[in-house]
């Protein structure tokens, strides 16, 4: 009987937590902008999962990651690079990709400068005044504020920013787009899905700033959900993520475009493997340069790492073969 009533206790609990599905939404810029355009997409999600979806909203990206780990984060917004924590650290799974609404495979990463700043137009250009600038840096959990510029602009110069710059900060895009455009920073990191989204929410500000550098391209953003939700939970949830803005309904239309975003497509962990390539080489630099390992030690870190990336170019070229099939 204590069994049969604990079971029952346990069932209508779970009821009850299937009622409210908390969304998190990762801070590229304020709370207020975010909510603007992403309350009428999660009221559209609560009418169609017939349950309350709450926004999350946190003041950094490992916010929304430790809501994930202990459960009070359901579903989620990423960058690639959160989403890698995520899912490592926190029980997430990716199940559904962004697409930009121009139809974009991805994004790209930016440096900016103040447009009238004649001293820098190049990323060559930054580098030579070593301890000269002001640098606005991006969240640590950031792909295009931090993991990209990390190792195409630093890592790959041999350069460690926080030895090149006079003063560096860490903060949202919107925050570092800003920082330039008022003259508070003399470069910061940004991407262009926020200079998308600028041009709207400070048109006035726009032509105070210039890119002076633009990454490789980056995979769409990732929707990633805790591993242990209820499966009849996802079940809707990906349903209403795979047809949302599909149907020809100008209201879904709008609210994606609103969000920079066309209807989304289905994903899983495997387009975090170039992210995961980025990380690895990151380290093998930093590693090769290290003084206070013997060679023996160095060559085997290293040798370990690069064990590492070849079965992550033979996970990418398998699944390049099983998409070309």
């Amino acid at each position: 009987m204590v069994l049969a009533g604990s079971l029952a206790g346990i069932q209508t609990l779970q009821a009850e937590e299937a009622k409210v599905l908390t969304f998190g939404i990762i801070s590229t810029e304020s709370s207020q902008n975010l909510k603007t355009v992403w309350m009428p997409f999660l009221d559209d999600m609560s009418a169609k999962l017939g349950m309350e979806v709450k926004p999350f909203f946190a003041s950094d990206y490992a916010g929304i990651i430790q809501g994930m780990r202990f459960d009070k984060v359901d579903v989620a917004w990423y960058g690639n690079k959160s989403a890698m924590e995520a899912v490592d650290r926190a029980g997430g799974e990716i199940f559904a990709q962004t697409v930009d609404v121009t139809g974009n495979p991805g994004y790209w990463s930016l440096l900016l400068a103040r447009a009238d700043d004649d001293r820098i137009n190049s990323v060559e250009d930054m580098l030579k005044l070593t301890g000269e600038l002001a640098f606005g840096n991006g969240d640590p959990n950031s792909t295009s504020g931090f993991l990209v510029p990390s190792y195409y602009v630093f890592a790959k110069n041999g350069v460690d920013p926080k030895k090149a710059f006079k003063r560096m900060t860490n903060s949202s895009h919107e925050s570092n787009f800003l920082a330039v455009a008022n003259g508070q920073v003399d470069v910061a990191t940004n991407n262009t899905e926020t200079m998308a989204r600028v041009k709207i929410t400070h048109p006035d500000k726009v032509a105070k700033v210039k890119v002076i550098w633009k990454s490789p391209l980056i995979p769409a953003d990732p929707i990633v959900w805790r591993k242990n939700l209820p499966e009849r939970v996802k079940s809707k949830v990906y349903d209403f993520l795979m047809n949302y803005g599909k149907t020809g309904d100008s209201k879904e239309t709008k609210i994606l475009a609103d969000l920079q975003w066309a209807p989304f497509k289905a994903s899983s962990n495997d387009q975090l493997l170039p992210i995961r390539q980025l990380v690895l080489y990151k380290e093998r630099v930093k590693l090769a340069k290290a003084s206070d390992l013997s060679d023996a030690e160095k060559a085997e870190k290293i040798q370990a790492i690069d064990d590492k990336l070849s079965e992550l170019s033979r996970r990418m070229e398998a699944i390049s073969v099983a998409v070309a099939n």
